[in-house]
């Protein structure tokens, strides 16, 4: 089903259920039974779960600026000063996966 939303001149915007596509181009207002002309407006986007907007927020931001980490695991693959850092076998850490060098920096 969809909302259609139609506008009576004498009581203002109503909407109406109907199954898609057969939404006539004028329908009688519920309040007064006048004619009312349908007005074409933007999805009700407010009916989304909050958890789920918050979602696709966070991913239409993430096109635009993605989110830059210095490397897989929030660690670096170096330690201040450019020193290759150690494992605690104290051999060096692999270095980075070569699709990651290129991703951005900040």
């Amino acid at each position: 089903m969809a909302i259609y939303e139609y506008l009576c001149p004498d009581c203002g915007p109503f909407d109406v259920f109907l199954p898609m596509g057969t939404a006539p181009e004028t329908r009688d207002c519920s309040a007064c039974e006048g004619p009312a002309r349908r007005r074409f407006s933007g999805p009700h986007l407010r009916r989304v779960h909050p958890v789920l907007a918050a979602s696709l927020a966070r991913e239409e931001r993430s096109r635009e600026a993605p989110e830059v980490v210095p490397a897989p695991g929030g660690t670096s693959g170096s330690a201040p000063g450019g020193v290759p850092r150690r494992r605690a076998s104290g051999r060096p850490a692999r270095p980075p996966h070569p699709a990651l060098a290129r991703l951005p920096r900040p």
